[in-house]
């Protein structure tokens, strides 16, 4: 019984490759997408069956934030559906090879998970599949109830074995899992595995009852409301997706959907076009024409957007034709309509619309009675793209994230390690550590004289309880140049470890930097009520 990470070559792996290596990106992810398949479960406890599913779950969401590019759930479940396999089987070693060949893998890493009284024990091996040659085994172990902890790790070793490289720290990794209640995560992955559709609604319930802020279990909790019909259950669960989560864009998507079915069209509009600002694929901006045009506006320009990204869709030329004869463009919406019959020939609908519009103009040209005009139908409504295309969104993630490589490639070391930085940044002010640190050591690669680097560098430190290693990047900020983030992360270092004059010291270089700092007046205040206590 096997577990695997499946590492599949291509364009889009190759071209992601490029795109790292221009912007610095350490090369984790390069030429690689990654696919982790259950653990075998060797601690003869039934009631755990429930970790060989939490393996994928842990692993690929880190391998994600290191620069990865892991397959979905849902991807693994078409590979197995592909070779005629149940969801719940458990492949021998020459399936999971087969496997790998299907997905033309060039790696899988092998596991399985063992108990001890209280304690867990998971151990994994890379497979070279080209030559059938294996790694040393690489382990992780702890309590039961630091599961999440001890995959981290594991994935830590992980991601270190496959990229020698790669400087990300362990902390950080577990860090990335801090936020993650086990009790909640096991009801998440009983939810998502259960084959009833009511107990995996009363699992996911649960989950979500227990950590409120479960962007997956919302996730998945909606995408069951959303099978079941239950719309507007539906559109609330999407809502609790985060920005942060990887699946925010698919549920903005489906929770304008939601809402479309519900009958909240301006919700639906603003629920597509957030998604449309950031990925503009034909199915969101189509999705979002229709919502306009529900509320009696025009929509036209959104349709003609959706048919130029996607030219051989006939329903995009449908509603744009729709659209056209609704605001009085009957000529123009006959050349789309034949566009839409070109592509799709037997579109029963689309041809009883043309006929509909035709006829009426041939017996006022001269039928038998003019002044009787045919009795025309009402015109059909704009059709909904009812199917999110995740590979579709992928590619065009890709290939925003190429232009952009391309632009930084243009850019001298030193200009690109600022932007590198500024982007880490960003994902720090998110909460996003493990994606910080990676963009950070990238900027630091490129230019190691770059202060805020270093000072966010030490910024994660900090948060992922590394005294030692924040100190040692804050000096190092400052030896190139005094910054604020730097001083203050020995000051409120200090202040934690007693060290009131030094931290008095540090909040005020801060403030001198920044004034107006309200981190840096916070620091200050704390030391002076310490201060205050000596007394």
């Amino acid at each position: 019984m096997l577990a695997l990470v499946v590492v599949v070559p291509g364009g889009l792996v190759q071209a992601r490759a490029q795109s790292d290596a221009e912007s610095g990106v350490p090369a984790a992810g390069r030429g690689r997408i990654l696919l982790v398949l259950p653990f075998d479960n060797r601690s003869g406890q039934p009631s755990l069956e429930w970790v060989r599913e939490a393996a994928p779950e842990i692993l690929s969401s880190r391998f994600a934030s290191a620069g990865f590019a892991p397959m979905s759930r849902a991807d693994r479940l078409y590979a197995l559906d592909h070779l005629g396999l149940p969801q719940g089987f458990h492949p021998s070693r020459a399936t999971a090879l087969k496997l790998a060949q299907t997905l033309d893998a060039d790696s899988i890493v092998v596991g399985s998970f063992a108990t001890d009284g209280t304690g867990i024990a998971v151990q994994a091996q890379v497979v070279d599949v080209a030559n059938l040659r294996m790694s040393e085994a690489v382990t992780a172990r702890g309590e039961m109830r630091d599961l999440v902890v001890v995959f981290d790790s594991l994935a830590w070793k992980l991601t270190r074995q496959m990229d020698p490289g790669f400087k990300g720290s362990e902390e950080t990794f577990v860090a990335a899992g801090a936020g993650l209640h086990l009790d909640a995560f096991e009801e998440y992955i009983r939810g998502i595995t259960e084959p009833d559709q009511a107990e995996r609604l009363r699992h996911l319930k649960q989950a979500v009852a227990l950590n409120p802020e479960y962007g997956e279990a919302f996730m998945a909790l909606g995408r069951e409301d959303y099978s079941g019909k239950q719309y507007e259950e539906a559109a609330a669960a999407f809502a609790k997706v985060g920005g942060n989560d990887p699946d925010s864009l698919e549920a903005g998507f489906y929770r304008g959907l939601s809402l479309l079915f519900s009958g909240d069209y301006p919700k639906a509009e603003r629920a597509f076009g957030g998604v449309a600002r950031i990925l503009p694929l034909a199915q969101v901006v189509n999705n979002e024409g229709v919502a306009v045009s529900r509320q009696g506006h025009d929509g036209i320009s959104l349709f003609r957007d959706a048919e130029t990204a996607d030219p051989n869709a006939a329903d995009y030329h449908f509603n744009l034709a729709v659209s056209l004869k609704r605001h009085g463009d009957v000529a123009e919406a006959l050349a789309e309509l034949t566009q839409c019959l070109r592509l799709r020939p037997n579109d029963t609908e689309a041809l009883e619309l043309q006929k509909a519009w035709t006829e009426p103009v041939k017996q006022l040209a001269g039928g038998p009675n003019p002044s009787l005009p045919a009795e025309v139908k009402a015109d059909p409504l704009e059709r909904i793209a009812r199917s999110f295309d995740a590979v579709a969104f992928r590619q065009a993630a890709l290939m925003l994230d190429q232009v952009d490589a391309a632009r930084q490639a243009a850019l001298t070391p030193a200009e690109r390690a600022r932007e590198l930085a500024g982007q880490a940044k960003d994902y720090l002010d998110r909460g996003l550590l493990l994606e910080a640190e990676r963009l950070y050591h990238s900027a630091v690669a490129a230019d190691g004289k770059l202060a805020v680097a270093h000072a966010g560098l030490a910024q994660v430190r900090e948060r992922t309880g590394d005294g030692e290693g924040a100190r040692k990047e804050a000096r190092a900020a400052l030896e190139l140049e005094p910054t604020t983030d730097a001083y203050l992360v020995l000051g409120r270092l200090d202040l934690a470890g007693g060290k009131l004059d030094e931290a008095g010291k540090e909040a005020a270089e801060a403030l001198k930097l920044e004034p107006a700092n309200r981190a840096a007046q916070e620091l200050r205040r704390q030391i002076e009520a310490r201060e205050g206590l000596k007394q």
